[in-house]
């Protein structure tokens, strides 16, 4: 008996690393219990843009009665801080502390950040509602300024939480560690929208205010014990008297490395081409195929498994050398085909392929998403990741952002426009406004390929010490 288990026990961890998604992420260095409690921030970040994204705009406007122009301002101030997360990268690089830290003390204000914002935001939200006597200007003031602390709290914490995974992570886990991470972002979605749900079902003012508040709570305790001991101290590394380069000069640095300049413009393409149909999918399927609630609402959770499909994927293809420009260019090919099926769906009345397109674009973001991730890694010089995962994310959030915006009001002029019969008779239909976006998203996914097509890597193009992983030279 003895023996069976012995022998069953070394079959189970020989096939473990092949079978179990990211199994094979961890190492002597990064131990699985150190990576999944560092990735615990990213489960925050995700809990707060589910917050600010869908839990609290809903509630603004049907149950605390804002005008819905003032909650899409509201919602959007956040983004007002993506630009930003190239200097908050530069300044991680480069930090200077008696402690020996890096990282660390930029995932502690962004966590503070965070916890800030959204502990004052529900007080702030009850004086928008107009339920006191204080002047209105009070409200604005107060509400804008919880938003934009919880923005710049998510902002600081994801930048500097994905530099201080790239120091930690050994080169040929990295890809695998980064597709993990964005794994936990997208389970701290989906809990958290589920939690957010089953707690408000009931609403009342005061619940909204210990709904918010223990988000603050949670938020805090996540992140402390996500940055617990993971940044090994090294004073030398951080002395104050040690020269820090200017910011101009380290972003022309970047810039000039390996067409930086054409990645972060394809990411802008391809994060805009997947991003405008955020809020138009469920409006969609139950305006034009006349789906249920329930119906529409499971399309979050397809969604969500085409991105998670994509993320194991794009972890096995990339830790085995794959190009990740290869990666994020087969994500826009896949995205083209899903706008397609989404397109398709209404003249064909099908709600089937209507998930479909919805499960493609999820899987082709998602690839999109961690290759473009690790090509930009991959960009800078050994002590830089901050910069270059900084860049990133200003890009791709201030890209995703605009589109949203742009794709709700594109929708809305061309609905109206198909309403009056601006547009002729054949397209006189509620089909109208979402085809136009959809099609515009094409657009921009045939655009991002042609501006990602030089930078695909040629056979020969990496020497022998490059060739196991498939990857340029990774930042420290």
């Amino acid at each position: 008996m003895r023996r069976a288990a012995s022998e069953l026990t070394r079959a189970w961890i020989a096939l473990g690393p092949r079978f179990l998604p990211f199994a094979d992420a961890t190492s002597t260095a990064l131990p699985v219990s150190r990576l999944l409690r560092l990735s615990l921030f990213q489960v925050s970040v995700g809990m707060a843009i589910v917050l600010l994204n869908g839990t609290l705009n809903r509630v603004m406007v049907l149950e605390l009665d804002v005008p819905a122009w003032l909650v899409s301002l509201m919602v959007a101030l956040p983004l007002l801080f993506a630009p930003l997360r190239a200097l908050i990268g530069h300044r991680s690089d480069h930090h200077r502390c008696y402690l020996g830290w890096r990282r660390v003390p930029f995932l502690w204000m962004g966590s503070m950040a965070q916890f800030g914002g959204l502990a004052i935001m529900p007080f702030a939200l009850l004086v928008l509602s107009g339920d006191t006597h204080g002047p209105m200007w009070v409200a604005y003031l107060a509400t804008a300024l919880a938003f934009l602390l919880t923005g710049a709290g998510l902002h600081t914490t994801q930048t500097a939480g994905l530099a201080l995974a790239t120091d930690l992570a050994p080169e040929g886990s990295r890809p695998r560690v980064v597709a993990l991470l964005y794994v936990m972002l997208l389970i701290g979605m989906v809990v958290s929208s589920i939690g957010f749900a089953a707690l408000l079902d009931n609403f009342s003012q005061l619940r909204l205010i210990q709904v918010i508040q223990g988000a603050a709570l949670v938020t805090i305790a996540l992140n402390v014990v996500a940055l617990w001991q993971q940044e090994t101290r090294n004073p030398a590394r951080t002395a104050p008297h040690l020269p820090r380069p200017p910011f101009r000069e380290t972003w022309n640095a970047f810039k000039g490395h390996g067409n930086a300049v054409r990645l972060l413009v394809a990411v802008g393409l391809g994060t805009a081409g997947f991003s405008m149909q955020d809020i138009l999918l469920e409006p969609y399927g139950g305006e034009v195929l006349g789906l249920s609630v329930a119906a529409t609402t499971g399309l979050t959770a397809i969604l969500a498994a085409g991105m998670l499909a994509a993320f194991v994927l794009a972890s096995r293809w990339l830790g085995r050398g794959a190009d990740p420009i290869r990666v994020a260019g087969l994500g826009a090919l896949v995205g083209l085909f899903a706008f397609a099926a989404v397109i398709l769906a209404s003249p064909l009345g099908s709600a089937l392929l209507f998930r479909v397109g919805t499960g493609l674009i999820g899987f082709g973001g998602g690839l999109f998403a961690v290759g473009t991730l690790i090509a930009a890694m991959a960009l800078t010089e050994h002590t830089e990741s901050g910069i270059a995962l900084g860049a990133w994310g200003a890009v791709q959030a201030t890209a995703a952002g605009i589109a949203i915006a742009a794709g709700g009001a594109i929708r809305d002029v061309a609905t109206q426009l198909a309403a009056n019969g601006s547009l002729g008779p054949a397209l006189s239909g509620p089909a109208t406004g979402y085809g136009i976006v959809y099609h515009t998203e094409i657009g921009l996914l045939f655009a991002t390929l042609v501006a990602i097509g030089p930078l695909v890597r040629r056979p020969g193009d990496l020497g022998d010490q490059q060739a196991a992983l498939g990857l340029p030279d990774f930042p420290g």
